[in-house]
């Protein structure tokens, strides 16, 4: 499995909708947890997931070529 940073570059959707909801959930509760304990780094982290979950891009999938949000047409026809 490589890296491919110029695929990285390119602002595809690659986040499907199922995965989408749990990133902005678990990212606001990230937040909110972050805002009572004071710990920056729960901070960061649900800020990321909440803008990748609000975006449906992750430049992480995007090098490593991995789309979550792809449609299988065979499995939706049976």
């Amino acid at each position: 499995m490589s890296f491919d940073f110029k695929r990285m570059m390119k602002f595809e959707h690659n986040v499907g909708e199922k995965e989408k909801k749990y990133r902005l959930y678990s990212g606001a509760a990230l937040i909110a947890i972050s805002i009572f304990t004071a710990s920056i780094a729960l901070l960061v982290i649900g800020m990321v997931l909440a803008a990748t979950g609000f975006s449906g891009w992750c430049p992480a999938y995007s090098g490593l070529n991995k789309n979550t949000g792809a449609t299988d047409d065979t499995a939706t026809n049976s």
